[in-house]
């Protein structure tokens, strides 16, 4: 008996073990969908924000606010197309046609030059790995069709949240111990406020970044500027890594004008990111919450790895949820120390 007694601390040990396992190898299987419910959740808070940003000009209920940004930007995304959208589709054509004999000039440039064995082998294996990508344009195609319907399942999942977000907040705590609910409860008020405020201001320092490469690159006589402007916009909701992908393709077409464009196209990209750094950035901080750049870059490249393109379009939201999380739970809660909330006295 002594025997078979001491083998049940040990079984009920093992169990809990094997079932830790099993749920981390859930997770494990089940991270694309965590990450679509995820940008669900994000794009949930952008429809909160706008419609919370509405409410406060008209007396308005949570629901007819919500519907109404809803048909505004249904109607300003059709009006933007039906004005801008042959325009757009024409200049990414054309740039699509003329990025790579761009390449092949700047290629030519750089051989020219001191520099340009140094860096001939880099170019050779980016344009090996640009060939596998173009040869793979079958698995690439099927890759966007799979994105454009777990963008669908974002945005309708997006739209039902929006609608009803206590009763879902109210949902997920009822997973959470009595115990500590009421602080699971803050913990979550807080890393939706800080999610808001971020995305509320990444957004204006996106159309920022958009119109100041416009007016830039059109000064400079760069072709494709208002596409070129459009890729800044959208890539630069990726932190660090976002803006140097949009500013290639830019400098590439200003070589095909002379290096001097070229080289001035590089140095605008790098006075606007300065501008954005500098000056925007630590505004979106001081209203959100001000991560640490590394931590935000070393969030890309593990997001990243763990799931491509949707990893780092997601990567800098999540970082900022999860950050105000552990400052809220473990900060504050554990070590007891004063942290501010953001979002506590806007």
């Amino acid at each position: 008996m002594p025997a078979s007694q001491d083998l049940v601390p040990f079984t009920r040990k093992v169990l809990i073990v094997l079932a830790l396992v099993a749920v981390l190898v859930l997770a494990w299987a089940l991270l694309p969908v965590f990450m679509i419910v995820f940008g669900a959740i994000v794009f949930a808070a952008l429809l909160l924000s706008l419609s919370h940003l509405l409410q406060r000009v008209a007396p308005l209920s949570p629901g007819i606010s919500l519907a109404i940004v809803l048909v505004l930007l249904t109607g300003g995304f059709a009006l933007l197309m039906w004005l801008f959208g042959a325009q757009v589709a024409g200049e990414l054509s054309a740039l699509t046609e003329a990025l790579p004999g761009a390449y092949t000039q700047f290629e030519r440039w750089l051989e020219s030059t001191s520099v340009g064995s140094l860096v001939g082998e880099q170019l050779d294996s980016l344009r090996d790995n640009i060939g596998r990508m173009v040869t793979s344009a079958g698995a690439i195609a099927m890759t966007v069709s799979g994105g454009l319907v777990d963008l669908l399942l974002v945005i309708v999942g997006a739209i039902y949240i929006a609608a009803q977000p206590q009763l879902y907040r109210n949902g997920l705590l009822l997973l959470v111990p009595g115990s500590v609910r009421a602080v699971a409860a803050d913990a979550l008020d807080a890393s939706g406020r800080a999610l808001r405020l971020w995305l509320g201001g990444q957004l204006v320092a996106m159309l920022l970044v958009g119109v100041l490469t416009g007016i830039g690159l059109w000064l400079l006589g760069v072709p494709g500027a208002f596409a070129l402007a459009l890729i800044a916009f959208l890539f630069d909701f990726v932190p660090i890594i976002g803006p140097i992908a949009a500013a290639i393709p830019a400098i590439l077409l200003g070589f095909t004008v002379n290096p001097q464009t070229g080289f001035a196209t590089a140095a605008l990209y790098l006075v606007i990111q300065q501008i954005e750094g500098n000056i925007l950035q630590p505004l979106i901080q001081q209203r959100a919450v001000e991560l640490p750049p590394a931590l935000l870059l070393f969030s890309l490249v593990v997001f990243g790895s763990l799931q491509g393109a949707a990893g780092l379009l997601l990567a800098a939201p999540l970082t900022v949820v999860l950050y105000v999380l552990v400052k809220q739970l473990y900060v504050r809660e554990t070590l007891g120390e004063n942290v501010s909330v953001p979002g506590e006295n806007s």
